[in-house]
């Protein structure tokens, strides 16, 4: 699990590599609230899955809770580059509901 991030026209671009799973929530948890914490200026986020190998209901609910976090702040969240496994996921689940495709 790797995570990193850039900040570009007032936008913050989250960059998630590897699995998003039980094993790795605790530490993307952590990792992304102190970004996010760091860039609550930011106009949107955009979370770039495009590096996950996996995904399971544990990495949605990380996304979830990232989304109530921005949306208090009124930051709107979006998903991008998903690849086809973790986009499968994402429909599933619903989550283009309430963090669209960006």
């Amino acid at each position: 699990m790797d995570i990193k991030y850039t900040v570009s026209n007032n936008n913050l671009t989250v960059f998630v590599y590897g699995e998003l799973d039980e094993c790795s929530a605790s530490q993307a948890k952590n990792i992304l609230d102190r970004i996010i914490n760091d860039n609550l200026n930011s106009q949107k986020v955009i979370f770039n899955l495009s590096g996950i190998s996996f995904m399971d209901s544990t990495g949605i609910g990380l996304l979830i809770g990232r989304y109530k976090k921005l949306i208090k702040h009124n930051v709107p969240s979006y998903i991008a580059g998903a690849t086809p496994a973790t986009e499968k996921v994402i429909k599933l689940c619903g989550l283009y509901n309430i963090m669209p495709k960006y």
